[in-house]
């Protein structure tokens, strides 16, 4: 049995930035009602033809590589996690293996939105625990500003959302006081329409209805979230996966470095933060600038945390999600 340790970070964001002001002048809306609700300041759109979620997300995967030291020819295999891939079939793994000229590995999606990251990372920490895998690349990248409803009638969920890309490598390490001590998985469908894009989708609306219909006040094409009901809950469910796996480990809230929260809403990380007792130099948020990027947040909060030297060797990390599905998870670290 092995341990899966993180050797190689790294993470892309487009070059449009797109502020709180900007939005302004296609939405009802302002930086003051923003960031009270929210905490964004600003976030990066995509320009049309000049970045793809698979794009991404082979940049953010180069960057990582690189810095793991270890050639292309090394990765055993791929997860790929997103909620906005370039095709509704295939999905991006299999791209990222063409467009970095991997091996013929497998290639792995993960369809778990906000948790999309840290499913992907259990998912991968597995294979290398059990001696199958040596160097796995994990990817969490979304595009969503091509997807949302850029009119006042979609400010409450449009506002939020930003695209980029982040990327790890997994590796084996023998030495089992390090790595990835433990992750913790969990799910409540039952409240799964309360954040949701229904369509196009074969159970009940597929783009031939919507194509027939061709009704210009039909939503369902666009996320849909119940935002009071999906603070309640998450804030709940942070706490408990992240005590779940502090007490699997036998450790206490004092023992954490850094907690890195998916960047779903300031609030709620400071909600989370005030909760535990944390200062600020042990919870990273860069919602701010970036907004929610949905499967990429942590991964892109993990490498800035990681580039400004807030995690450093021997820490203990704690990455925690909770989104649509509703899922959830953390992930216990010890750097």
């Amino acid at each position: 049995m092995y341990h899966s340790k993180i050797t190689g970070l790294g993470f892309y964001v487009p070059n449009n930035i797109v502020t709180n002001d900007d939005l302004s002048k296609k939405i009802d809306t302002n930086d003051e009602w923003i960031q009270e609700r929210t905490g964004i300041q600003e976030r990066r759109h995509v320009i049309r033809g000049e970045d793809t979620t698979t794009s991404m997300g082979v940049k953010a995967a180069e960057i990582a590589i690189e810095r793991a030291k270890i050639a292309k020819e090394d990765i055993d295999f791929v997860v790929f996690a997103t909620l906005s891939p370039d095709y509704y079939f295939p999905g991006p793994g299999v791209l990222v293996q063409r467009d970095l000229g991997l091996r013929t590995v497998g290639a792995l999606d993960v369809r778990n939105q906000c948790s999309g990251f840290v499913y992907a990372i259990s998912v991968a920490d597995q294979y290398i625990k059990t001696g199958m895998y040596k160097n796995i690349l994990v990817i969490g990248s979304e595009l969503h500003s091509t997807g949302l409803d850029m009119t006042t009638r979609g400010r409450g969920v449009s506002v939020i959302f930003g695209d980029g890309a982040g990327a790890a490598i997994l590796s084996r390490e023998e030495d089992l006081s390090k790595g990835i001590l433990s992750t913790h998985l969990h799910s409540e469908g039952q409240h799964a329409e309360e954040l949701a894009l229904i369509a196009p989708g074969m159970g009940k609306r597929w783009v031939t209805d919507i194509i027939a219909d061709n009704d210009p006040d039909d939503e369902s094409y666009y996320p849909y979230m119940n935002g009071q009901f999906v603070f309640k809950n998450a804030v709940v469910r942070f706490s408990e996966v992240i005590n779940e796996g502090l007490q699997a480990n036998n450790l206490e809230v004092s023992d954490i470095n850094m907690l890195i929260p998916h960047q779903a809403n300031l609030r709620i990380s400071q909600f989370i933060q005030k909760k535990f007792g944390l200062n600020d130099d042990q919870v990273f948020n860069n919602i701010q600038k970036y907004g929610n990027t949905t499967a990429a947040s942590i991964p892109i909060a993990l490498t800035e945390a990681w580039e400004q030297g807030k995690i450093k060797e021997g820490d203990l990390v704690v990455l925690a999600a909770f989104g649509s599905g509703f899922t959830w998870g953390s992930v216990i670290i010890r750097w």
